[in-house]
């Protein structure tokens, strides 16, 4: 039984049905149209079948052999093949299924990164715009081989879920190009660390406005970015298209882990280079275990310095009002004091979670 598209294709009418049924009505034979045009009838024959297209030569000489403008003819073959590559287009798009299927396509469209649609072959054109690639080969050399990737530098191929990771930092890239930021200036946003570091002190409602925007005064694209399943990513950082981009997901929804994440993300800026990429909590790509340790001091010393830190354990054993006005005093917030210590084992971990300051970013 013909499949639909099958069935599509046969009804299908090239522009050599037209010119068949003229010559037709005129009593004109394909070997006198041929000779008419100067034209060999096996390549006559070619364009009524629809196996070669009318080229603009081929249309002019059949405007003057037949009196049709040569705008109908090309615009008649324009319009076939169009329809025709759509046809072929949804033949390749119902083989690419399985490659579909592997992404969590629910959860895309809740979020409305994709269009609501149920078509096979209408869902895989849409991640295929989505990923901005021509076919599910360029997917495959992007985010797996990454040996011939220019776009991507590292390889998702063992971990949990290549195609749920590689769409949620693809939604990272699409959100970075919609900001407006200044030329990247390194000095300006290590400086600017003082005042973002206060921000996370303060906690205003608009936090996250904020600290976009002081970011992208200093080239920096921060982007907030909601988990999808099999992709638990707390944070990545990496250069796209010249950019850097920080991109977040507040993954354990506390402010001491949101911050502390977002310093760590901006320590790779400052450290390291434009061809990294830092994935955080995804198992299965290879880790510069010394650079995530210098992201990881960066961003402890920015929270407390040694010396705060210092002045808060000589004070152990330590009350609630105590770690209180420690973080009034180093402007620090309380969450982040209690995540230190617990840390450092010197408070259990059940002690202290209620300072814990609860974020959604994405409610």
């Amino acid at each position: 039984m013909a499949t639909t598209l099958e069935l599509a294709k046969s009804l299908l009418s090239p522009p050599g049905d037209t010119i068949q049924e003229h010559i037709d009505l005129i009593g004109m034979s394909q070997v006198e149209l041929a000779e008419r045009m100067g034209r060999p009838k096996e390549k006559i024959n070619d364009v009524i079948k629809g196996r070669e297209p009318i080229t603009t030569a081929t249309a002019f000489q059949l405007e003057k052999v037949l009196g049709i403008p040569a705008s109908f003819w090309l615009n008649r073959e324009k319009t076939f093949r169009k329809e025709l590559y759509e046809l072929q287009q949804q033949e390749e798009l119902e083989k690419e299924k399985d490659w579909l299927s592997a992404f969590p396509i629910n959860e895309m469209q809740n979020f409305s990164w994709l269009p609501p649609r149920k078509e096979k072959h209408i869902l895989v054109d849409n991640l295929l715009k989505f990923f901005s690639i021509a076919s599910t080969e360029e997917w495959e050399r992007i985010y797996v081989h990454k040996e011939v990737s220019v776009a991507f530098k590292i390889s998702l191929a063992h971990t949990q879920s290549p195609h749920a990771i590689s769409a949620w930092l693809r939604k990272g890239e699409i959100q970075a190009k919609e900001i407006d930021i200044a030329e990247f200036d390194k000095k300006k946003f290590k400086e600017a660390l003082t005042e973002i570091k206060e921000l996370a002190f303060l906690m205003p409602d608009d936090f996250t406005h904020q600290l976009q925007k002081i970011c992208a005064n200093c080239g920096v694209a921060v982007v907030f970015t909601q988990n999808l399943p099999k992709a638990p990513i707390s944070g990545a950082t990496r250069w796209f298209h010249n950019k850097p981009i920080i991109q977040l997901s507040g993954r354990f929804r506390t402010n001491d882990h949101f911050w502390f994440t977002f310093f760590h993300e901006a320590a790779h800026i400052i450290l390291h280079g434009k061809k990294d990429i830092f994935l955080e909590n995804v198992e299965g790509t290879q880790i510069d275990e010394e650079k995530e340790e210098e992201a990881n001091t960066f961003a402890a010393k920015i929270l407390l310095t040694d010396n705060e830190l210092l002045q808060i354990i000589e004070a152990v054993p330590l009350t609630e009002d105590m770690i209180h006005e420690f973080a009034k005093q180093f402007r620090t917030p309380t969450g982040i004091i209690i995540g230190r210590l617990q840390h450092l084992k010197l408070i259990p971990f059940h002690i202290g979670n209620g300072f814990r300051q609860k974020i959604d970013l994405f409610n």
